[in-house]
């Protein structure tokens, strides 16, 4: 298993230089982290992170977030999530507010190695993804939310040390009133995005999950498979709604979670991301050459 831990880890150096999806925007990524177990059932859990990320053209990010938890019996666990993002670039420096989660987590009744558990939730933009840089449009890259409000579906498998995935992420209404134009903004780094509209993704992921015999260290490699699909679409210049072509398809992730047990009841995570496969177009802006995040996890 150590071998296995250190190749993961080389190969995601060597793909810090390619660019990929980056996960901590869209949200769909990060629930598997809301999925619970028997197992690991405390009545409180708090989660602050903080993830930092290198995208498009020269484009930086730092994204806090905070994470609440509670269960509410052997079954059933609530959870809600706020998010908040800086970016930085040659356009400047833009921070503000993202989404907010409101999700539940249903347990199935476990077998002796297997267990099941499903989620159902919902994603709230704080914005409608519209922010401006001294009163000029901005490309998505720099928005802390794609001002969509959407359905989170979800299905979780533990077998001994394995946990595996699957979620769907889907556009409900769309209150993204974005106005910026490539064509007027003296680059062509970043697609034109007036008024976009983005198509739903689904996801699956696979985790290995490996303790130190003394239970400090835990090591979780995992790989995550994205799928967007479909085309999205903007409004042109002429009023007109055009797909983005290449915006749909595969995306592959490889991500290296660390964790430290400080006592009995907290934790100090770090997170390592990079892409292994990517989109040909990303207007989203959710492109990420890598992403490294700390978090610290504490239960009562």
């Amino acid at each position: 298993m150590k071998k296995t831990i250190l190749i993961l880890t080389i190969t995601l150096v060597f793909n810090m230089n390619s660019f990929g999806q980056g996960c901590s925007d869209a949200g769909i990524c990060s629930i598997s982290s809301i999925f619970q177990n028997e197992s690991d059932i405390t009545q409180n859990n708090i989660e602050f992170g903080t993830i930092f990320g290198a995208g498009e053209a020269d484009v930086t990010y730092i994204s806090p977030y905070i994470t609440y938890s509670q269960t509410l019996n052997d079954r059933w666990t609530l959870s809600s999530k706020i998010t908040y993002s800086v970016a930085s670039g040659s356009f400047g420096q833009r921070g503000a507010f993202g989404d907010a989660y409101a999700l539940a987590n249903y347990n199935w009744k476990s077998e002796k190695k297997t267990k099941w558990s499903s989620l159902i939730g919902f994603k709230v933009p704080l914005n409608s993804s519209n922010l401006k840089i001294n009163e000029f449009s901005i490309p998505l890259d720099y928005q802390s939310s794609l001002g969509t409000f959407d359905a989170l579906l979800g299905m979780s498998l533990s077998y001994e040390k394995w946990d595996f995935n699957t979620a769907l992420q889907i556009p409900v209404f769309n209150n993204n009133k974005n106005s910026y134009f490539a064509e007027f903004s003296g680059t062509t780094d970043f697609f034109s995005t007036n008024l976009f509209e983005r198509k739903s993704d689904i996801l699956l992921r696979g985790t290995y999950t490996h303790q130190t015999t003394n239970k400090k260290f835990t090591f979780k490699p995992n790989v995550l498979f994205l799928y967007h699909l479909g085309e999205d679409t903007f409004e042109n210049i002429f009023g007109q709604r055009e797909a983005i072509a290449n915006s749909d398809g595969l995306t592959i992730n490889g991500n290296l979670i660390t964790a430290y047990a400080l006592t009995r009841t907290s934790s100090l995570e770090l997170s390592l991301a990079a892409p292994f496969v990517v989109r040909e177009a990303r207007p989203d802006g959710l492109t990420r050459q890598f992403t490294a995040g700390i978090i610290y996890k504490v239960a009562f």
